[in-house]
């Protein structure tokens, strides 16, 4: 099966050849056949597998045969990496076909507001948005969705974990009623059926199996204690012959540390979090790519944010909750048939979630052992335990009035 099996029309399949593509992927194959049909549909797909084109190449196809000169299309994302990232692979595919799009989101500073509210004026074909600064032009009363035909939730998912669930029924709440609702999403937990079931009206249903990681990811695992992870990233990334890594943490506030603290030992590394201002997150994002930064620091938000070739290390310093987001995380490395390294640090209370995603991935992962001058580390922490405790053994307690 070639792209040319769905009979698009010329100037968008002008568009598909120019960007390379040839053969569909499972859920292009799969997807693009039910959107065209204008039938609802939830799709769960994870990231890598080429989901974006599967709902952009049929809905480009339906807005070449309407009208133009009004916005028909809108693309919910969590991110505004991803929102990003979708306006420009509207930009490529649609380039012959004159359609139009724009990327709506927060952070930066009034030039981009008002540079975002020219473009909803202009009536563009395509919104991409992040929910919160779409909301903000709804308010302001410069946005009217009354002629969207089709509503797109990209990473729902994400979108419910990032606490979006108010904002998407609000933004649907302007939607005609009558419309084409997708739902694309990597996993597919009971909220998102929830949600599903108030939006989409008796939606086909597409499930492409959660691949495994990549054959040539050289996965690892440390157990250690919680004082000798940041002592063993140091050393890894001092000592370990890679140029191109993503370290991911659970919180902002541990990515925020850890930059501080590579800092302090001249390791060249950016932290990757929310509170920086749209500038700074495309300037690291773009030193990143053309390897001008060794190190990225992030949450998960980071895994499915970013798309970039040649990122040779993902280290793991918190094991994520879901396994799933194991998957997601280490699929940053040996993409493009190439190979790559996957480090988790495991400490005790993070077994349970080691054998959840050994049990998804059916594998045991590697175990190595600690560089002898980090073993030290503990065995010190460890030693002042039971001394202190002996030293307070028969000691009576004085209660002060």
């Amino acid at each position: 099966m070639t792209f040319h099996d769905f009979k698009f029309n010329e100037h968008l399949t002008e568009g598909i050849i120019s960007m390379g593509y040839t053969t569909p992927t499972p859920i292009q194959a799969m997807a693009i056949p039910v959107i065209l049909q204008g039938k609802d549909l939830i799709a769960c797909a994870q990231t890598g597998t080429g989901k974006t084109a599967s709902f952009l190449l049929p809905v480009l196809e339906h807005i070449s045969h309407t009208n133009k000169h009004q916005t028909s299309t809108l693309i919910l994302t969590p991110t505004r990496e991803l929102a990003q990232q979708i306006d420009q692979q509207v930009e490529g595919l649609a380039y012959f076909t004159g359609i139009s799009s724009i990327a709506v989101f927060g952070g930066g500073d009034g030039h981009v507001y008002e540079q975002q509210r020219r473009g909803i004026q202009n009536n563009v074909n395509i919104i991409v948005a992040t929910p919160g600064r779409l909301i903000a032009h709804l308010t302001s009363g410069v946005l009217k969705l009354n002629h969207i035909s089709h509503l797109i939730l990209d990473e729902a998912d994400r979108m419910l974990d990032m606490g979006f669930q108010d904002d998407i029924m609000r933004i649907i709440s302007y939607l005609p009623k009558e419309r084409q609702t997708l739902l694309f999403s990597a996993t597919m937990p009971g909220r998102i059926r929830t949600l599903a079931k108030s939006v989409l009206k008796d939606p086909e249903q597409i499930n492409i199996a959660l691949s495994q990681p990549a054959v040539g990811i050289d996965q690892q695992i440390y157990r250690l204690h919680d004082q000798q992870k940041t002592p063993l990233l140091q050393h890894l990334l001092k000592d370990g012959n890679f140029t191109s890594t993503l370290i991911f943490a659970s919180r902002k506030e541990i990515v925020k540390a850890l930059n501080k603290e590579l800092k302090a030992v001249h390791i060249k590394a950016e932290a990757f979090h929310s509170d920086l201002e749209q500038k700074e997150r495309e300037e690291i994002l773009l030193r990143f790519k053309n390897r001008q930064l060794p190190v990225i620091i992030g949450t998960d938000a980071l895994s499915r944010g970013i798309d970039v070739e040649g990122i040779d290390l993902v280290i793991n310093y918190d094991v994520p909750g879901d396994a799933e987001d194991y998957i997601h995380r280490i699929g940053r490395t040996a993409r493009a048939a190439t190979t790559g390294t996957a480090i988790t640090f495991v400490n005790h209370r993070d077994e349970r979630r080691l054998k959840s995603i050994e049990e998804l991935i059916d594998k045991k992962i590697t175990q190595h052992p600690l560089p002898g001058h980090l073993t030290s580390i503990a065995e010190v922490r460890q030693e002042a335990r039971p001394n202190q405790n002996r030293n307070n053994r028969g000691k009576k307690r004085v209660w002060k009035k």
